[in-house]
């Protein structure tokens, strides 16, 4: 059933805070200070908790579809809206993406967890209540490893989370907020979308911390495949709880900053919030216990709601729901069960691709290639396939191995620096690896110089499909092949100190800056063709 057009629930001063998202970027320069200037006087106790929505075509309970973006409310059911009588029927394959996500963030898997019913109003949740598994979760009893880089540093330290809890839920609509008319409106094709809330030990003190782990939690989804991580469209949001003490003394009173948008926000509102809880203890204020919210903008969190008064979910086991039964094998599965909706802990195991870590350790042990390096092949989508695509292909006659160090150099400083310059990702590129592949081996081979290579790199990434030329086929249209002869390369460094006596006579009074002139004028003279090596050394022979 669809429900067309926007719901008017209710006025504006009792509206959820919306918050819309951005982009999301690891932002290597994040500077943090979560401690007080006296370090020994304050220390900072983060913990979090994810809601990742999960990569299926159907809702938790029912059958409307969960694309992103699409006509508001043309994704609703019956169910969605809380029509009387209508009841909920579990998707599978949110059940399996669950388990998938828990063995990957190596967790015990329940073989039986219950539903439950946490009560709540707010305009873009129908029914009431949210069904959920605060109290029997799917999955519990994890550990996930991530690598911290602070600032100035090139090591990074490796650190380790505990994550309490995976339970499986509704997400709730949308609110739209209309400035003008003082209202909001509602959009439900969000409503009832399976979410994975994982719920992590507070084991963080700093935002950076944090911002590292949602990184490696984000690289584990996408290589499972259970969330496409997309905070900007709303598929990850994180809530961040944060309370400051003296060493040695119990914990502080915890805020809660909710729905954080981007990664580079969640350690952003994490300093905020620490400074702020410092400044408020010893002006001799109290910390509240209370859910606050991050402006982008001005980079502070500020007061939502109390959380004390609003503590009391009256949570009751969901009546419409058996407990959910999971077997180790088939041949655990009772004769009276219907097996085709049963999962299979160990099959879901056994399709476990290779986690981020793994392949990491792998590409370090079969390509030699650096830690930091492997981080950036891995962190935009397709860079590491594309890499990989590259270095499958041989090169040459007798098939030798393309040389890894040049691959990689290339791919890390200039085909990268070439797409940020264009604002586009390699998938969104006609580059192919073969093509890629060809322009490294030209290069290897001391074919082409590095600057020749860099346009005809620039030529490959910005031209039409249907024009697409291979990288040899390029530099012999425009005779770009490197000139090593050391005669050419004479007559041309003659030319130019020939034209330019004036630079020559500064030169020989001492200005050896001029020196860097002549290099250029001669490359400039050979389409950079030349062999720089070769042209330094020349110079500096016809000049002294």
């Amino acid at each position: 059933m669809v429900v067309a057009g926007l719901f008017t629930i209710f006025r504006r001063t009792s509206c959820k805070l919306c918050v819309r998202p951005s982009l999301f970027a690891l932002n290597r320069r994040i500077s943090t200070k979560h401690k007080h200037e006296d370090e020994k006087k304050w220390e900072s106790v983060v913990g979090i908790e994810v809601h990742a929505q999960i990569s299926s075509k159907a809702k938790l309970f029912s059958g409307s579809g969960t694309e992103f973006a699409a006509l508001i409310n043309n994704r609703v059911a019956f169910l969605d809206v809380a029509l009387p009588g209508t009841l909920p029927v579990l998707n599978k394959r949110c059940v399996e993406a669950s388990v998938i996500t828990g063995l990957a963030l190596s967790c015990d898997i329940n073989k039986v967890s219950k539903f439950d019913r946490k009560h709540y109003f707010y305009g873009d949740l129908p029914s009431g209540y949210q069904i959920t598994q605060q109290r029997w979760p799917i999955a519990n009893n994890g550990r996930v490893e991530y690598d911290v880089l602070k600032p100035g540093s090139k090591t990074p330290v490796r650190k380790s989370v505990t994550v309490t809890q995976l339970q499986m839920e509704q997400d709730s609509g949308k609110s739209i907020h209309d400035e003008e008319a003082k209202q909001v409106l509602i959009d439900l094709n969000r409503a009832g979308v399976g979410l994975m809330e994982i719920i992590t030990a507070p084991e963080f003190s700093t935002g950076i911390e944090v911002a590292a782990f949602l990184k490696e939690l984000q690289h584990i989804l996408l290589a499972i495949g259970t969330c496409d991580g997309k905070m900007e469209e709303g598929s990850l949001r994180v809530d961040a709880s944060v309370s400051i003490h003296h060493p040695g003394e119990p914990l502080g009173v915890r805020a809660e900053v909710k729905n954080i948008n981007s990664i580079k926000n969640v350690a952003k509102a994490i300093d905020f919030e620490v400074k702020r809880q410092v400044a408020e203890l010893e002006k001799g204020n109290t910390i509240e216990n209370e859910t606050r919210s991050f402006d982008a903008e001005s980079g502070e969190t500020v007061p939502m709601r109390d959380k004390e008064r609003l503590h009391d979910y009256r949570f009751m086991p969901e009546p419409n729901l058996p407990p959910l039964r999971l077997y180790d094998n088939e041949e655990d599965v009772p004769e009276e069960e219907d097996k085709s909706q049963v999962v299979i802990i160990n099959e879901m195991r056994r399709q476990m691709p290779e986690l981020p870590e793994e392949t990491r350790q792998r590409l370090s042990g079969q390509y030699a290639v650096s830690r930091q390096n492997i981080y950036i092949l891995m962190n935009e989508s397709g860079l590491l396939e594309f890499f990989e695509e590259v270095m499958k292909v041989r090169s040459g006659a007798a098939g030798a191995a393309r040389d890894v160090r040049l691959v990689v150099n290339w791919i890390v400083n200039d085909l990268l620096g070439k797409l940020n310059e264009l604002d586009r990702k390699i998938s969104e590129c006609n580059l192919t690896p073969a093509g890629f592949g060809e322009l490294v081996d030209l290069l290897h081979s001391r074919k082409i110089t590095n600057n020749i290579g860099l346009k005809v790199l620039s030529i490959m990434l910005e031209c039409h499909p249907r024009d697409q030329k291979s990288p040899r086929d390029i530099v012999e249209e425009n005779e770009w092949f490197a000139i090593h002869d050391e005669e050419t390369i004479a007559k041309r460094c003659e030319e130019i100190i020939a034209a330019n006596p004036k630079a020559v006579a500064q030169f020989k009074r001492g200005k050896k800056k001029v020196f860097k002139y002549f290099v250029g004028e001669v490359h400039k003279l050979t389409n950079n063709c030349t062999n720089p090596k070769l042209v330094n050394k020349i110079l500096k022979e016809k000049l002294s």
